[in-house]
């Protein structure tokens, strides 16, 4: 277990001094992307709070405007990154980064998997919590046992699907197989995965622990180092994260699901 988890850290890492150099290199390109997704994600907010009372349908229609252009920069700034990780000799314009049409539409499909994915997993453990209530033992401690492990269940189902736009963006695959491929490509990379995002998310935590103990000078700072500086790292890193699961994965074209749940 330790050898696994020096291994681990060495993995993790390999993939952030890989990520600060590829981040430093094109740091106001990606930030720019980022930057627009922050826009972009703030302005539907203030849109809805300005339209709730004029028109719900013209609310709801802004809405799934500004939905479809934040995951349209979000696609963007992966496939520009593997354009950096494939041309790194080479200048490479945002604009031919731009999804297809085909791709944002099997991301939006694949998203819903995603969401079908995770309610799923709940509803499995609710169903295997149910016979517990004739064993006598209180509500209170099966509900309680039954929350706990359906997050703990969604947290790890949705580290081990969420690498699905990856393989819609740089393979053109469709929602389903990406799914798969994502479930079986994290198959044994789980603990290195989630060191990384214990890593990049470090920021955030001190950000929330400073703001909880009454320090607005230090969360402040924080949180202007987390938006310009780690935001964009965390981009950059999952993207090669994900292309050194790829270069490792010894599996099928087209994985099974079954054998890829464990």
């Amino acid at each position: 277990m330790i050898e696994f988890l020096k291994e681990s850290t060495f993995a993790v890492n390999e993939v952030i001094s890989k990520a600060w150099t590829v981040t430093k290199r094109n740091y106001f390109s990606i930030a720019t992307l980022c930057f627009l997704m922050f826009i972009t994600s703030n302005a539907s907010g203030l849109m809805a709070f300005f339209l709730k009372d004029v028109s719900k349908g013209l609310s709801i229609l802004m809405a799934f405007i500004f939905v479809m252009f934040y995951f349209t920069i979000n696609l963007s700034l992966f496939k520009y990154i593997f354009h950096l990780l494939d041309d790194e000799d080479h200048d490479v314009s945002i604009v031919s980064t731009i999804p297809t049409r085909k791709q944002i539409i099997r991301f939006l499909v694949a998203t819903l998997y995603f969401m079908l994915c995770i309610v799923g997993v709940y509803s499995i453990v609710v169903l295997i919590a149910f016979p517990f209530i004739y064993t006598g033992i209180k509500m209170e401690v099966i509900t309680n046992v039954a929350i706990s492990v359906g997050v703990i269940a969604i947290f790890i189902t949705w580290i081990r699907i969420s690498f699905f736009p990856f393989f819609i963006i740089d393979k053109d695959l469709p929602p389903f197989l990406s799914i798969k491929l994502s479930l079986a490509t994290t198959k044994g990379n789980f603990t290195k995965i989630f060191l990384l995002l214990l890593v990049l998310l470090s920021f955030h935590l001190l950000y929330l622990f400073f703001s909880y103990i009454h320090w607005p000078v230090f969360s402040f700072f924080i949180n202007i180092l987390s938006s310009f500086i780690i935001v964009p790292l965390s981009s950059v890193a999952l993207t090669i994260a994900y292309r050194k699961m790829m270069s490792e994965y010894k599996g099928d074209a087209e994985p099974d699901i079954i054998h890829n749940i464990v």
